[in-house]
């Protein structure tokens, strides 16, 4: 029988899995986009052809304090390339180094260190302006601003909602809980506190299935209202290729700048799949640092998968399964409809955590899911609901005798990224 031997990024390294050749039905990865050939000039163009607003250096002319948003080191937004350029640009609107100030986005991340944050920001960024990791847990680092008429509760960010002027930078990718990550995402859950990022992820799992490359849906709608209530109107997005290079960058308009990208992403992450998958074999590649970020990997491979299939999934998890979150791991052996009934009733501590364990809940009840990780321990992994496996060969022999040996085999190599459309 003849195999095809296939590569899988983990990590800093590649691992391999040899598929049957006729039970493979594809290996598939975003779309190998050619970058740009020079980052500063795309970000100046950006910036001189904003999209639905003024010129940065018009929107930000007289403010007295500026506040810019940026995402942190689970994304790969080159934003030590990006604010050089925007800090310059407010330096010419008269706007001094002293008034700026950038607050890391990290939603309910771990705060960044001070390496971290030189190395994502670059040292001429960290010695021109000051830089702070946004403190979610922190009622007086927070400020209320009620709830959206919808009735999420709106806990943002203090000092960004004071600003007089402020812009996020982030990039556009596929989510699975707004459908695209990047737009007013920075705010909710970059900015906000954990109280309201609960709201908008547990609003994001009563559908049966992610909201993952859907463009338009409640999720979404929410966010823009809680970024426009911070008078957070401005956003410089890029869109990455699956090496981290910058395909494009798109300046303007909370909503408008965001559209324009997505048609952008979609160019790069969504592959055509001939058809549904017996198993699907996904990288979380490069969502690899806790399992907090490579459960992204489920939502692609579950539209790829059958249902009753078997989702394969190889992940690192250098930091673990979460290192803000680390009780999840009490939790997700409940079914989803047993969480809900858990949150209605206030029986869970940690909300944000129930909403991903619903949403984790969600994919197992439809498909089995075997993991691949040096990072997480074999009885951690069973809590999870997962089936440990040392390697993704053991792991697909497995697949095939539960399968049967003409099950059809997909391969995601980048699957946190991906948007799969079945033909």
């Amino acid at each position: 029988m003849e195999e095809i031997i296939l590569s899988l990024p983990y990590g800093q390294k590649t691992i391999k899995v040899a598929v049957p050749k006729e039970n493979l039905i594809g290996a598939y990865s975003p779309k190998d986009v050619k970058p740009v050939s020079d980052v500063k000039q795309e970000v100046v163009r950006a910036l001189n052809q904003p999209i639905g607003t003024k010129t940065l250096r018009e929107l930000a002319a007289g403010a007295q304090k500026v506040v810019i948003v940026a995402d942190d080191n689970t994304r790969l937004t080159p934003t030590e390339k990006i604010i050089p350029v925007l800090l310059d640009e407010m330096n010419a609107a008269g706007i001094a180094d002293e008034q700026i100030t950038i607050i890391i986005a990290l939603g309910t991340h771990r705060f960044m260190t001070e390496e971290e944050i030189a190395v994502k920001f670059g040292e001429d960024v960290v010695k021109r302006v000051q830089i702070k990791n946004h403190d979610f847990k922190n009622p007086e680092a927070l400020i209320d601003l009620g709830n959206t008429p919808n009735g999420t509760s709106i806990w943002v960010n203090r000092e960004a909602y004071e600003a007089d002027f402020k812009i996020g930078i982030g990039s556009i990718v596929p989510h699975h809980i707004p459908g695209f990550a990047g737009g007013a995402k920075i705010v909710q859950p970059g900015i906000s506190g954990e109280h309201t990022t609960a709201e908008t992820h547990l609003l994001s799992v009563r559908a049966p299935r992610s909201y993952l490359g859907i463009e338009d849906n409640p999720v979404r709608k929410e966010l823009n209202r809680i970024a426009g209530q911070i008078g957070m109107h401005t956003i410089f997005n890029t869109v990455l290729n699956r090496h981290g290079e910058v395909v494009g960058a798109f300046f303007g308009d909370l909503e408008e700048a965001f559209q324009a990208g997505v048609v952008s992403s979609k160019e790069v992450y969504a592959v055509e799949i001939p058809e549904e998958a017996d198993i699907v074999i996904s990288s979380s590649h490069p969502c690899d640092l806790e399992f907090w970020q490579a459960h992204k990997t489920l939502y692609p491979s579950d539209l790829a998968v059958k249902a009753g299939g078997t989702i394969i999934l190889a992940t690192p998890c250098y930091e673990g399964v979460a290192v803000t979150h680390s009780d999840i791991v009490d939790i997700t052996g409940y079914s989803a409809e047993e969480l809900r009934q858990m949150v209605t009733k206030k029986q869970v501590g940690d909300e944000v955590a129930a909403a991903l364990a619903i949403a984790w809940a969600q994919v197992k009840e439809r498909e089995t899911v075997y993991i691949v990780s040096d990072g997480i321990a074999p009885e951690e992994a069973q809590k999870l609901g997962f089936r440990p496996f040392a390697t993704v060969q053991d792991a697909l022999n497995a697949a095939f005798e539960n399968q049967g040996k003409t099950a059809k085999v997909t391969v995601l190599t980048h699957a946190p990224d991906m948007l799969p459309i079945i033909r």
